[in-house]
């Protein structure tokens, strides 16, 4: 009997702080019910100029219709995201994690491979069935879209208009064409004016993989394959290549500054590039007027095409976010559906959209004084809706690190067939294939 009276109060002093702690747990469910609750979205990405700017300006957009809801941008170096999302997601603890982070394109699958339950699928809370297809399908994984496309990887061939005519040449000579073709004519332009064609970083290549995505293919195979040592178009990629430095069409450069300088001083009369390049480009304010855009060159094989991707990045929603549905949400009304949006970041940053409908806004179809007149903006965005689909896989950048010094090797004279051998197998090696 004294035991059953001792034990009651301690039960019902239990249940009280139970309904207690209930209650206590209750109020933040309610305010989350509220859709007028305060809410603040961290997101981590990185180039103030850029990519900073954007968001911030998607903040203002969406604060019109939802005043509740600020956005916290932090400035953040691509490196050092991928560093903190892998460590983080590694030791299962997200807590400093951000709601969104911008991630780069071909570090998507890996990520999302990697750590699966991380990141949010976004079907059926963001629409990105207006975007560009290729950019769509790199962030798609096992069927369920992670990420929302950004910026336009696109890639043109951006001319020095001055420098081919001087050639006898003119812009439209490199329309549409081959890359043979174009080895061709940066022969002529390098004897009648002692400027090569294209510059590149040595030991960093871009090209040879942007020659890649143009005829659909990449170093894996459609199972995840390292594809490197019998890949034809990575053979004649690198034949092109070489053929190109062998007659000086192309400028070896020694770093990505080095590789700038070649644009704004006048010792190249082009660069091959993602459109990302055009800020670059008009930095040099003494050239406004002497630069015009047309394709990217293709390779002479069965399935080239005159369209290629260069970089790019998607926005991305961390699993552990506090508020899911407010950060989709979000980025379904700005970069996935505000005409607005674009439109104000275009003329400051030379941010080009791969949300299609953009295209046919009147900010994209001004003419750009700096490239002769030339409609630039509206061009490239049509390029970017004809670029091949592929998938860069979930070794990516140790196949193409693999691949890059291969090419140098081949530049010394290595056979071409001897490198990607290499290649291949240091690859496989790597990650255990």
């Amino acid at each position: 009997m004294k035991r059953f009276c001792f034990t009651m109060p301690i039960l019902i002093l239990a249940g009280m702080l139970l309904l207690a702690g209930c209650n206590k747990k209750a109020a933040p469910a309610a305010a989350a019910a509220d859709p007028n609750a305060p809410v603040t979205l961290t997101v981590w990405c990185w180039d103030p100029s850029f990519n900073v700017y954007a968001m911030n300006e998607a903040a203002k957009i969406y604060q019109k219709e939802k005043p509740n809801v600020k956005v916290n941008v932090v400035e953040t170096a691509w490196d050092d995201v991928q560093q903190k999302l892998t460590t983080s997601l590694s030791a299962n603890q997200t807590g400093n994690l951000p709601d969104i982070v911008l991630m780069q394109d071909n570090a998507i699958q890996k990520n999302v491979t990697t750590f699966s339950r991380g990141f949010l699928p976004l079907d059926g809370k963001v629409d990105v069935s207006k975007f560009a297809q290729y950019k769509v399908d790199v962030a798609t994984i096992d069927g369920k879209h992670y990420g929302v496309p950004f910026d336009n990887g696109a890639s043109a061939t951006f001319l020095r208009r001055d420098i081919v005519e001087q050639a006898g040449l003119k812009v439209e000579d490199f329309n549409d064409i081959t890359w043979d073709r174009f080895t061709e004519l940066g022969k002529t332009v390098k004897a009648k004016t002692g400027v090569s064609m294209i510059s590149a970083v040595g030991n960093e290549n871009d090209l040879v993989p942007a020659m890649l995505q143009s005829a659909g293919a990449w170093f894996f195979d459609a199972s995840g394959k390292v594809n490197i040592a019998n890949n034809a178009v990575l053979k004649e990629a690198a034949r092109v290549y070489k053929a190109m430095v062998d007659a000086g069409v192309i400028m070896l450069v020694a770093d990505w500054n080095a590789y700038i300088a070649t644009l704004n001083n006048g010792t190249v009369a082009s660069t091959v590039n993602g459109c990302w390049i055009v800020g670059s480009i008009s930095a040099e304010a003494s050239q406004s007027g002497k630069w015009a855009v047309t394709t990217t060159p293709r390779l002479n094989i069965t399935g080239g095409t005159n369209y290629s991707s260069v970089g790019g990045s998607s926005w991305v929603i961390l699993a552990n976010s506090k508020n899911p549905d407010v950060a989709a949400d979000f980025l379904n009304k700005t970069f996935a559906g505000s005409v607005a949006l674009y439109e104000t970041i275009l003329p400051s940053s030379g941010a080009i959209a791969t949300w299609l409908p953009a295209s046919q806004t009147p900010v994209y179809g001004q003419p750009n004084a700096f490239f002769g007149g030339q409609k630039i903006y509206q061009e490239i965005v049509g390029y970017a809706g004809k670029v091949p689909n592929i998938k860069y896989g979930m070794f990516n950048y140790e196949a193409r690190n693999n691949v890059a010094l291969a090419l140098a090797d081949i530049v010394k004279g290595t056979a071409i067939d001897a490198a990607l051998t290499k290649a291949q197998k240091d690859t496989e090696f790597l990650i255990g294939q």
